[in-house]
């Protein structure tokens, strides 16, 4: 093959670009999506009842005691989360809503994780699947959050349903977790720590 010193340039210069190309043509609708709310730098730090990312544990404790003490929240069951029952015309059904945070290491939030079950759910009771209610809850969220829709994510395990929400730097995750609830997980994705949740875990 005879080519010109300019020739083989171009030639050499084509080969080393395409992958980069081809790579950038390949990232999900995710990743974009990651990439653009990141770099706009803008900030949303409310999850839901006042409670938001970068607030202390002891912030969280006395919102929660005047909130029971309000009649709004109760203990979860074995005390192990709270309790808001979820009330609201975007529901067919009344909802359980339980959550407890998680802390970074200078104990302040960083991550919600929630967990929805219909309070009349029953394994023979279709109409209040957990599939019913994920597009319930992704509605709700839509509505509370604003901002960007839920897209849906590929997943290894196929009888999950997952969907992504990001605006700025939260990120919200719903799927289903088994036959009678859906979980999500609010994230602030600039949290500082090692165990922040990647986008690729496994959902549990």
């Amino acid at each position: 093959m005879n080519l010109r010193i300019k020739d083989l340039g171009f030639f050499l210069i084509s080969i080393l670009t395409i992958p980069f190309i081809i790579g950038g043509c390949m990232k999900s609708e995710y990743d974009r999506l990651e990439e653009r709310e990141m770099a706009s730098k803008v900030r949303y730090d409310s999850i839901f009842l006042g409670l938001h990312f970068g607030m202390p544990r002891k912030d969280f404790f006395t919102s929660c005691w005047e909130m029971n003490k309000q009649g709004l929240i109760i203990q979860g069951p074995g005390n192990l989360s709270v309790e808001y029952k979820l009330d609201t015309p975007q529901v067919k059904s009344k909802v359980f809503m339980r959550f407890y945070p998680k802390f970074t290491q200078e104990d302040v939030i960083y991550t919600m994780p929630v967990e929805f079950t219909y309070e009349a759910w029953a394994p023979w009771n279709q109409q209040l699947s957990p599939d019913s209610l994920l597009v319930e809850i992704k509605d709700l969220f839509e509505k509370w959050y604003g901002g960007n829709k839920f897209i849906y994510i590929e997943n290894k395990d196929k009888n999950i349903q997952l969907w992504a929400k990001i605006d700025g730097n939260r990120r919200i995750r719903l799927y289903t977790k088994n036959i009678s609830t859906v979980k999500a997980d609010i994230t602030d994705l600039t949290a500082k720590i090692d165990t922040r949740t990647p986008k690729n875990e496994e959902v549990d």
